[in-house]
């Protein structure tokens, strides 16, 4: 089965439907990893968009963002991004606040972890920043094949496993093609990051996300333009800061 993996969508309802049109044609199934609000100017749309797939089959997880929007900003926040979760917050309807706070930290499927930041723990919302990181989240996991959000640039580890040991090895990590399909041989662990759907940070405005086939062991990172302008200039029209509209040109 192809499953779409989408993270990060942050309400940016033109990234999201550019992701959702480009995968379509392939996925059979999808997964969200979390901060499906946050930063954009469509969050009803969006969440409501992910709680027909789930309704379908799709599965979810839940994000900082997500958690932030359905119980109120923490006090440690800085001004921006409390101004955003409040604003977010106070545009939504009760049910899709009861579907944020509902999302579980995690979710397996086979030999697969779903989950938005990281499986050591995934509660405290820790960056896997690097390959300490990587290795720390691959042996927690306890899965083949690992996939989280939370990172908005799209990178892929692994980590050799001895079978006559248990032990693993060192982590190695790359940055994908687009477009370019990557064997996950089973003799390793692997942790994917597709990106970030509604904000990436890589330099490259498009839209992020990936596809992996349970049946092959193949993954696809993908890239898609979107329309960063109309999603842009919906933030400054909701009144939103600046800077969150101006790095959808840059990607950064």
């Amino acid at each position: 089965m192809r499953i779409a993996i989408l993270t990060d969508i942050h309400a940016n309802r033109e990234a999201f439907e550019a992701c959702l049109a480009h995968a379509g044609r392939m996925a059979e199934r999808y997964a969200f990893l979390g901060d499906l609000v946050g930063y954009g100017a469509d969050p009803e749309w969006v969440v409501d968009t992910v709680m027909r797939h789930v309704d379908r089959g799709a599965l979810a997880v839940l994000g900082n963002h997500d958690t932030a929007v359905a119980h109120g900003p923490r006090q440690q926040m800085q001004p921006k991004a409390r101004r955003v979760i409040e604003w977010t917050r106070a545009s939504m309807r009760a049910d899709q606040l009861a579907f944020l706070a509902a999302l579980p930290l995690t979710q397996e499927e086979g030999d697969c972890l779903f989950v938005h930041a990281n499986a050591w723990a995934p509660d405290q919302w820790g960056y896997v920043e690097g390959a300490l990181e990587a290795g720390r989240s691959l042996r927690a996991a306890g899965r083949r094949y690992t996939f989280c959000g939370h990172m908005h640039d799209p990178i892929l580890y692994h980590m050799a496993t001895h079978v006559r040991t248990t032990q693993m090895g060192v982590v190695g990590e790359f940055v994908p093609v687009p477009g370019s399909p990557i064997p996950l041989m089973p003799q390793r662990r692997w942790l994917a990051i597709p990106g970030s759907v509604g904000q990436p940070r890589d330099g490259n405005p498009a839209a992020c996300y990936a596809l992996f086939d349970d049946e092959t062991r193949e993954l696809v990172y993908h890239r898609v333009p979107y329309d960063h302008e109309s999603a842009a200039a919906k933030i400054r029209a909701a009144g939103l800061p600046d800077e969150l509209a101006a790095r959808l040109a840059s990607g950064t």
